[in-house]
């Protein structure tokens, strides 16, 4: 930057023109932030490509027009992080003395892959993973590394779990996760090449929270069929609910399994500063994936994975190619690429190092506790309206609910109007099947108004007409099975489970089944069995039990298996979590793996019916 002469290097600046342009892009800064503007605000793929289509420019351009191009066309259409009505997913309201720690970071480019090149940031990381690792319980010769978010915490917590358990990928391991795990973790899973039939997906309980039992009954299954229980993945606050799982049983029944016991605290991890019991056993874990970024109030990106046994993060990763013979770590030195996926990474540490600095921690202990009050005071709103209720037990600052008087699309039609207005931003989510409208209180500048406004809004908003609730995510590929007789098309549109389809949506239908009979006593599934069909009776009776407990009896036009059937991420499912066995002769209608995805997606009715049982079935 301040090299040579300006004729030399075409990309050198002056030491005035670099002041003068930083004056104004704070300037620029400043003023937004200011802005009373929309929690957000949308543009469609055509409108963006009209505001900045086009090729780069082969001479300079005024440094204002850039900025008043940004201020213009980009800036505008994004999430406004720091609006104090912005309850949606997770908010993401950052620090400006974080944002001053990235740009130094960014300005002096600096790169933390190695000691030999950053010893005073990479003591700066070890300072701040220190400080992590006391907040949470965990023993100073713990390791960690910085990532960019808790995708890349949990993939790197797994990957390390996989190498130190069992070496490399092999056929027995089983990884368990309950079904309020992050889609991240499914993600993580299928890089690390785990198949379908090697991930259990478990139902949590009416608190949203993994039953220890339920966990322990499907360890027993797979040990019995010869399988290595190989990690559990916990929640240290769900994204879902906020709700954070029974670490100290779950900890209790790794260590007898011999199983890895990773903590994805991404969301509600630092809500031990508040208060460490809200997270009681975290510091049993042998990782946790942590995100400053969230209630940290760090800028994107910043997350963090702990690792335990900290030998074991740098056998995982730990590699020594000729290239970097001359980086290599003598005495106590750390190079971070040895810790993680990257070699190359910047100095993510240096934003938490300023603003902790700046605030001090008594500020964000202070601000954490009231979010979490904040979220405490939604949920009793919520309680004590004649029109809204609660579908989940509130939690870490998340506070799921919907309004009685609303079906699916009218409660997303009110979401929908809510953004519409600008007034603010909420999310909507399934629990357990349920369709339920969410907000998480993170905010620091949210206040308790900024509450009452959005539930007075959805109270008695009209909803916006046409909108349906989101879709499944990662639909499987459907596969093909021998079909019914086109003269059965008529039997079928007579079950109550497909009597909404036209004739030719249930040929079609027809053409994915098969029909297959059980003798009286025959076993069609068995619980923790791992197949993914779908069945309807035509004919005769079956009992249901889990367990080994009677649960309900099943007859002609009755459904069973759509738990199994209906994928919950990155093709992975529940195990069957039930068995079910005929009292009659029974003749049934057989569905192939990834049928009832396409049947969800493509008939409303079927949906309709299929999301009913889900809910009744999983509480």
């Amino acid at each position: 930057m301040a090299g040579g002469p300006h004729d030399s290097d075409p990309l050198a600046l002056d030491p005035e023109t670099v002041r003068e342009l930083g004056y104004r892009t704070v300037d620029l800064l400043v003023e937004r932030l200011q802005r009373e503007e929309p929690p957000i605000r949308r543009a469609s793929p055509a409108e963006m490509r009209e505001r900045l289509h086009g090729p780069p420019p082969d001479r300079p351009q005024p440094f204002d027009e850039i900025l008043a191009g940004l201020d213009r066309d980009v800036l505008p259409f994004a999430s406004r992080d720091g609006h104090p009505r912005f309850f949606g997913f997770v908010p993401f309201a950052g620090t400006w003395p974080g944002a001053l720690g990235d740009l130094i970071a960014s300005a002096c480019n600096l790169y933390t892959g190695s000691w030999m090149e950053s010893a005073g940031p990479s003591q700066v990381e070890l300072e701040v993973l220190d400080w992590f690792k006391d907040w949470i319980g965990f023993p100073p010769e713990a390791a960690g590394t910085l990532v960019s978010g808790g995708s890349a915490g949990n993939l790197t917590a797994l990957a390390c779990a996989r190498e130190n358990v069992a070496g490399p990928m092999k056929d027995d391991l089983v990884l368990y996760v309950s079904d309020q795990a992050h889609s991240s973790v499914a993600r993580a899973a299928r890089l690390l090449g785990f198949r379908p039939e090697q991930v259990r997906v478990l139902p949590s309980d009416e608190s949203f929270r993994l039953p220890p039992a339920t966990l322990a009954a499907a360890m027993d299954a797979d040990e019995a069929r010869g399988l290595r229980p190989f990690a559990v993945v916990a929640q240290g606050g769900a994204t879902n609910t906020g709700a954070v799982d029974p670490l100290d049983e779950l900890a209790d029944l790794c260590r007898e399994r011999g199983a890895w016991l990773h903590v994805d605290a991404a969301y509600g991890g630092f809500a031990a500063l508040a208060d460490r019991g809200l997270l009681r056993g975290i510091e049993r874990a042998d990782s946790v994936t942590l995100d400053p970024h969230k209630w940290l109030y760090q800028p994107f990106e910043c997350g963090c994975v702990l690792v335990r046994n900290g030998q074991a993060l740098r056998h995982a990763f730990e590699m020594h190619p000729d290239y970097l013979h001359d980086a290599r770590t003598v005495d106590e030195e750390v190079n971070f690429s040895d810790l993680g996926l990257q070699l190359t990474r910047s100095a993510r540490a240096l934003k938490l190092w300023v603003s902790l600095r700046y605030f001090g921690l008594d500020a964000f202990r202070e601000t954490i506790r009231r979010t979490l009050d904040l979220a405490g005071a939604a949920a009793g709103r919520v309680e004590r309206s004649q029109t809204l209720e609660l579908m989940a037990p509130p939690s870490l600052g998340v506070v799921c609910f919907r309004r009685r008087d609303l079906d699916d699309e009218g409660n997303a039609g009110i979401a929908a109007a809510l953004e519409r207005s600008g007034t603010g931003l909420v999310s909507t989510t399934r629990l357990h099947g349920r369709f339920a409208l969410r907000i998480c209180v993170l905010n620091h500048q949210s206040t308790e108004a900024d509450v009452e406004q959005v539930l007075a809004f959805l109270e008695t908003a009209e909803p916006e007409p046409g909108r349906e609730p989101e879709r499944e995510r990662h639909p499987a590929i459907v596969s093909s099975w021998p079909g019914l007789p086109e003269a059965d098309v008529s039997s079928l549109r007579a079950l109550p489970l497909f009597a909404g389809l036209e004739p030719d949506q249930a040929a079609r239908v027809a053409a994915q089944a098969a029909v297959r009979e059980a003798a009286a006593g025959e076993p069609v599934i068995e619980q923790w069995s791992l197949g993914s069909e779908f069945f309807v009776i035509l004919e005769g009776t079956a009992s249901v039990s889990v367990d080994a407990q009677p649960a309900r009896e099943l007859g002609p036009g009755d459904f069973f298996g759509e738990l199994r059937a209906l994928e919950w991420g990155g093709g992975y499912a529940y195990p069957r979590l039930a068995s079910v066995q005929a009292t009659s002769p029974l003749r049934l209608l057989v569905f192939p793996e990834g049928s009832l995805q396409e049947l969800v997606e493509r008939y409303p009715s079927v949906a309709a019916a299929i999301r009913e049982a889900v809910a009744e079935r999983l509480a």
